[in-house]
């Protein structure tokens, strides 16, 4: 007989097994569009290379967030997450490997954006599978997991680039082939344990009686993780010149193997405070002190009068941050009104990641100019702790659902 704490526990095999297809999708966005676009798009525009991949950056964005909604929406309306994972890992292969054909600038921009829709095309769907199958009593241990796709993103861009291993022309079919290799195998062995009541759909409503609405605590998790997803993303775009101003004469090299470090740092921290969350109940917690901490790094980076002080500064406000990501991205779903409406609202969740980069440059031209770092970065800090607030005064009764 198998016991009750067993019987709602989903299969090790399958969390590993997802958690290296949620990094496929790191594997496929991190090294192409942080290394091989910008190279490509300054042969095709010269001059006018920034300008242009700021073009691709706004609407690449715009086709991330109407993919993640609409592909979510599909996946629940047809209740075939993995046929839609599997269809988009085929066309995102396909679009990849078709970028080096296109030889003007705005050719490369549509296929760009294509390439955007099919990706949330897999990815959409495979965050609502961890919905479905992925009870509450595990949510804190995959969040840990999922720790490990930023982690692996950087890793397969440092493994694209090693000098000698893989030439220039190779790096999309390098790519293409670690991406198929991390998202297939739980496509073709995953079997994950049946949970009836993660799926069941909502009761029916009265005549008369209004739909369900998000929750109080969705809209503080959707707020919260758009507050630090903002600073998130100044730090990705921003953190060379930052280093630069501190010490213009740091290596490259130093500034991605610190970048790297500190994603590693945060699988193992990632995974403990998931598993502590799991057996003391307490899954927001975690969230809460992650996120004070990475208000207290950039407070750190914001008076670093030296290159120590600031290399130590962002590894707190790197590792913590990753770490708050990476847990929020399961607790997710726990606090979600509908299970059939899973991957929809995940869409819309998945706008957090997609509207700071919309967000973050008016904030960067607005500040840095005139009052430099310090100033963005004691910004950054105060929407961070409006996210601890929000998080912190989560009603106990949530947390426990």
């Amino acid at each position: 007989m198998v016991e009750a704490g067993a019987a709602r526990r989903q299969s090790t095999g399958f969390l590993l097994l997802y958690a290296l297809a949620s990094a496929g999708g790191a594997m496929a966005y991190v090294p192409f569009l942080t290394i091989w676009l910008p190279g490509r798009m300054t042969q095709l525009a010269g001059t006018a290379d920034v300008q242009m991949l700021g073009y691709v950056t706004f609407f690449g964005a715009i086709a991330a967030s109407l993919g993640g909604i609409g592909f979510g929406w599909l996946s629940d309306r047809t209740g075939n997450r993995r046929g839609w994972v599997l269809t988009g890992l085929a066309l995102t292969i396909a679009l990849l490997l078709m970028v080096p054909l296109a030889h003007d600038i705005w050719t490369l921009v549509a296929l760009i954006v294509g390439w955007q829709l099919t990706l949330n095309m897999m990815l959409g769907p495979l965050a609502a599978w961890a919905g479905d199958c992925v009870p509450d009593e595990q949510k804190g241990l995959l969040g840990g997991l999922l720790a490990f796709s930023p982690a692996l993103g950087a890793w397969s861009g440092w493994l694209v680039t090693w000098p000698g291993l893989v030439s220039a022309e190779q790096r999309l079919v390098v790519i293409a082939l670690l991406v198929a290799s991390a998202v297939l195998p739980v496509l073709l062995l995953g079997r994950p344990r049946a949970f009836p009541d993660l799926t069941a759909p909502p009761p029916a409503r009265a005549s008369g009686e209004r739909p369900q609405r998000p929750t109080g605590p969705a809209v503080r998790m959707w707020l919260a993780r758009l507050l630090v997803q903002i600073a998130e993303a100044a730090l990705f775009a921003y953190l060379y010149f930052w280093f630069r101003s501190i010490d213009p004469g740091m290596h490259d090299n130093e500034k991605a193997r610190i970048f790297g470090l500190a994603l590693t740092l945060a699988v193992p921290i990632a995974l403990l405070s998931g598993r502590w969350a799991d057996r003391n109940d307490r899954p927001f917690l975690p969230l809460v002190a992650s996120a004070a901490v990475s208000g207290i790094g950039m407070i750190g980076m914001a008076f670093a009068a030296g290159l120590d002080a600031a290399k130590a500064s962002y590894l707190v406000f790197g590792v913590a941050t990753t770490v708050f990501l990476s847990l929020h991205s399961s607790q997710t779903l726990r606090i979600l009104p509908r299970s059939d409406r899973r991957g929809r609202d995940l869409g819309i969740f998945n706008l957090t990641n997609t509207v700071p980069s919309l967000i973050m440059p008016w904030l960067t031209i607005s500040l840095v100019p005139g009052f430099g770092f310090d100033a963005l970065f004691l910004l950054l800090a105060g929407l961070t702790g409006i996210a601890v607030l929000l998080l912190a005064t989560m009603p106990r009764s949530h947390a426990a659902a």
